[in-house]
């Protein structure tokens, strides 16, 4: 029986959006000032959410600093650029063209979106939904987001394809027992390697009949 390639599940950062430069310059700022005893601390934390990187890293005594950086974070989200990743335009078309239900599923926040809107008016109507902070419980690596989102169109996980680039991402992906198709632009991609069911650079090598082989 052919299987039903039925949802095609996009994080943002990364994966969307080639944004991962301008947070690493960002939170590089933040991690020399606060943690300097951390060298290089900003790859660490690619992938995690704010709550996650606060609860780790700025506890105890430096939680009197995440006021300062929250309102850095917001400041900077308004003012950045999202520059789509290679071939991505072009491979959501085909797989609208295909039938294929399409939806963000990121851990950015509503106020972050509203920047991404105001960049790129058409970006509402390229997918069906868009699950962004608000709409999960638990953040990744938990499955609560990919299940969610296949819950919306009614798909089962062996229906859905994640696409991702953090560690966090990919393993939240895998717990939901979807397919993961890796974006290298974030991490290396012989790091990214076990965690996917393949490895791609952008989408340029990409198309809706090689997404549905791998089901």
């Amino acid at each position: 029986m052919e299987k039903t390639f039925k949802a095609a599940l996009f994080d943002l950062d990364g994966v969307v959006f080639d944004t991962e430069p301008q947070y690493t310059e960002f939170w590089g700022a933040q991690c020399r000032e606060f943690h300097p005893e951390k060298p290089h601390l900003e790859r660490d934390i690619k992938g995690q959410t704010l709550v996650q990187i606060y609860n780790r890293y700025f506890a105890g005594e430096l939680e009197a600093v995440r006021p300062i950086i929250t309102k850095r974070l917001n400041e900077f989200e308004q003012q950045m650029e999202f520059v789509y990743v290679a071939g991505f335009e072009s491979f959501m078309a085909d797989l609208k063209a295909s039938g294929v239900y399409t939806a963000v599923v990121t851990s950015s926040n509503n106020r972050k979106m509203e920047a991404v809107y105001g960049k790129h008016p058409e970006f509402k109507q390229m997918f069906d939904a868009i699950l962004t902070a608000e709409d999960f419980e638990r953040s990744k690596p938990d499955p609560d987001c990919y299940l969610k989102a296949a819950l919306r169109f009614g798909a089962a996980s062996s229906e859905c394809i994640v696409f991702e680039d953090s560690f966090n991402g990919l393993k939240s992906g895998r717990a939901a027992k979807m397919k993961v198709i890796g974006l290298a632009t974030t991490n290396p991609a012989e790091a990214i390697g076990p965690y996917c069911d393949m490895v791609v650079d952008d989408y340029t090598v990409l198309d809706c009949s090689k997404c549905k082989a791998l089901l």
